[in-house]
């Protein structure tokens, strides 16, 4: 049940972060639903290696080789996803951290 509602959640800051977001967009709930799943596939395989590989240079700049990385899992899902579609690196990072903000804020009421 955990998962479902996590499953939930994402999707709903997806959705919500497209539509704040001007050059992000999304076709309906179940778009963003399913972009947040593959967001959550692709970072946890593709990002997750592309993190480990690049982690002394990730150690360097104090992270921010991990957050570019999250901004192209970001393009990665929009190129895949007919539904979701992000336009340029510039919407892609802004959305990348609306996104964590969102869904930040989503696991503090879930907690409560």
């Amino acid at each position: 049940m955990k998962f479902i509602v996590e499953i939930l959640f994402t999707g709903l800051a997806v959705f919500i972060a497209a539509h704040i977001i001007p050059g992000v967009y999304v076709h309906g709930f179940l778009s963003a639903v399913i972009a947040g799943i593959l967001l959550a596939i692709v970072n946890a395989t593709i990002g997750l290696l592309l993190r480990i590989l690049t982690f002394p240079l990730n150690f360097l700049t104090l992270g921010l080789v991990s957050f570019i990385i999250s901004v192209f899992m970001v393009m990665l899902v929009s190129n895949l996803l007919d539904g979701f579609k992000v336009h340029g690196f510039f919407n892609a990072a802004i959305f990348a951290i609306v996104l964590s903000i969102l869904k930040m804020v989503f696991h503090a009421i879930e907690k409560k």
